[in-house]
């Protein structure tokens, strides 16, 4: 009887769990590589390590550390990989926050080419008209994954090729962790007969086109706009009311220190529909030309999410967006606190019609509407409550005179 293998996944679900953060090195500083423990091959490490905590909460004995998606787990972990498959793994100790029990970060050393893309759900490759040379070839996508096992020769734990982000182990590995009861841990099939029917994989296939007709259209625009980073920015949980069910985000580098973060997913086709279109017919748009640090945790990407959402829940307020300004108010948490106002929310001002940007631009199925996100200060909300339209148009007009337009900041006088 062959052998069973599974995806090992890190359990976002468990309620209140904690959210670790990128290994730091000795001196305090991040890695400078995090994604060298994602390549599936052994790596050198000099000094003990650090992870930080992104999100205090519930502790777990295995868990995904940061950007780099680097397993961090307890002893008792390291314990059955040490045992079951010392030659997959390198395993390091790590301070974890002020834990005070034992935790080792996993580097996995093994790489396997065995993804068995007739079985598979769907993959995706990189192609030489993707502008991304050093991944023609290996994979873009992979979805409802399937492996050869008969490919798999002795490994116990390892990534697959092409597509490291997976991490598969044995059925032995899975058991003894199981038996273990080892917290922050999910485990997914990936042998077996395939999970989909021809008819499920023909319907797939026209959605896959759809994406990547949708997909080189829209980043085309996007980098006539500036320096469109290759890296996107997913939630950790996707889902939600958005045309396709994808939430992404993307930052691009404009001049004079700016950056745009747009959403890059509310002009998706309906994923139902299984047909051509725009989906909601806009994006979203805030450009700030402060420092952001790290973009993906930066206040300006959790007010795009808050936002997006809104306008994906709610289609009165799309309708209203699409053809002029709207403002509202979002959730506050984790953003600065001179925006906050006594309630702790966000005001902000949607569909200023700044002259560095396009107010549309045209997909094959139809145009979108680029809308921008202004933040507002507490008084400036204040005020456009207070005084309805006529306020509205008059701050429009103080933003324009001042030289703001459509810009974000957290730090500036208001204008009322």
């Amino acid at each position: 009887m062959p052998m069973r293998y599974f995806e090992l996944f890190d359990d976002v679900y468990v309620p209140g769990r904690w959210q670790l953060g990128d290994p730091l090195d000795e001196t305090g500083g991040e890695v400078a590589n995090p994604w060298m423990f994602r390549k599936g091959e052994p790596v050198h490490v000099e000094g003990r390590l650090t992870i930080p905590l992104d999100r205090p909460g519930k502790s777990l004995d295995f868990s995904m550390a940061g950007v780099g998606v680097t397993p961090v787990v307890h002893a008792r972990v390291a314990s059955v990989l040490a045992s079951l498959a010392p030659d997959d793994v390198q395993l390091f100790p790590v301070k974890v926050a002020s834990e005070s029990e034992p935790y080792f970060l996993v580097n996995v050393t093994r790489t396997v080419r065995c993804i068995d893309d007739s079985a598979s759900e769907e993959v995706r490759y990189w192609k030489p008209e993707d502008g991304r040379p050093e991944k023609v070839g290996k994979y873009r996508a992979v979805s409802g994954m399937r492996i050869d096992p008969t490919k798999v020769g002795g490994a116990k734990v390892f990534r697959t090729w092409g597509w490291s982000i997976a991490l598969i182990v044995s059925e032995d590995i899975k058991e003894a962790l199981e038996h273990a009861g080892v917290t922050g841990m999910k485990f997914e099939e990936v042998t077996g007969p395939s999970a989909i029917s021809p008819e499920e994989r023909e319907h797939n296939r026209k959605l896959l086109a759809l994406r990547d007709e949708t997909d080189v259209a829209r980043e085309a625009f996007w980098r006539t706009l500036g320096k469109l980073d290759d890296e996107v920015i997913i939630p950790i949980v996707v889902g939600g009311n958005w045309p396709a069910r994808r939430q992404v985000w993307r930052v691009i580098h404009r001049p004079e220190g700016r950056t745009l973060l747009v959403t890059d997913g509310l002009s998706d086709f309906f994923v139902d529909r299984a047909e051509p279109s725009v989906g909601f017919g806009l994006e979203l748009a805030l450009e700030t030309d402060e420092p952001l640090g790290d973009v993906e945790k930066s206040w300006p990407v959790l007010l795009l999410e808050r936002v997006g959402n809104e306008l994906a829940g709610h289609e009165s307020v799309r309708e209203k967006v699409k053809v002029g300004f709207l403002s509202m108010e979002v959730a506050g948490q984790g953003v600065p606190e001179p925006l906050l106002t006594k309630e702790g929310r966000v005001g902000v001002l949607l569909g200023m019609a700044p002259s560095t940007l396009p107010a549309r631009f045209t997909m094959p199925a139809g145009e979108v509407r680029l809308v921008t996100v202004k933040v507002l200060m507490p008084v400036e909300l204040a005020y456009l409550l207070e005084h309805g339209k006529r306020g509205r148009d008059e701050l429009v007009q103080r933003f324009a005179q001042e030289g703001q337009e459509h810009l974000s900041r957290t730090w500036r006088q208001p204008v009322v």
